[in-house]
């Protein structure tokens, strides 16, 4: 599965970068999140609860940062497993653009696989399963820069 998107963040480009390295501000934003570790400034776990379709999971994962170019982009790499719900794994490329009094212009690129009970969904469901997810986490994300979140 592919899937791409881009969002205005409301807060200038340095603090968007800091916000997606912190561990709690992930937690908070993360659809079913339970749990977010950071391990080093390369690595993260966390533990996500989510329903898609008729398949109820908790899932645990680890997350890698590669290619690294501060506070402009990187590359996420990961994998989750969800016991018999199936398991999931792939990578994005996040890149920041500072647009100034704008804020910061957010674009992803994502692939990803699974497998499992979450396979034999479709991929209909799967898809639209995820832009709502992402739509969510980054509704929350851009709350988090505004005054009363502050």
């Amino acid at each position: 599965m592919e899937m791409s998107g881009e969002h205005i963040i409301p807060a200038n480009r340095e603090a968007v970068w800091a916000a997606l390295n912190d561990a709690g501000v992930l937690q908070a934003c993360i659809p079913g999140c339970e749990e977010v570790v950071k391990s080093s400034d390369t690595e993260l776990s966390a533990k996500v609860r989510l329903k898609i379709g008729p398949v109820k999971a908790r899932f645990s994962g680890d997350v890698t940062l590669s290619d690294i170019v501060a506070p402009e982009t990187y590359v996420i790499s990961g994998k989750g497993n969800g016991g018999v719900a199936g398991f999931a794994k792939g990578g994005a490329r996040v890149h920041l653009e500072d647009l100034g009094d704008e804020g910061t212009k957010l674009t992803y690129e994502v692939e990803a696989a699974i497998g499992g009970k979450l396979a034999q969904l479709g991929q209909r469901l799967i898809k639209s399963t995820s832009e709502k997810l992402a739509a969510q986490f980054f509704d929350s994300f851009a709350a988090q820069f505004e005054p009363e979140a502050a």
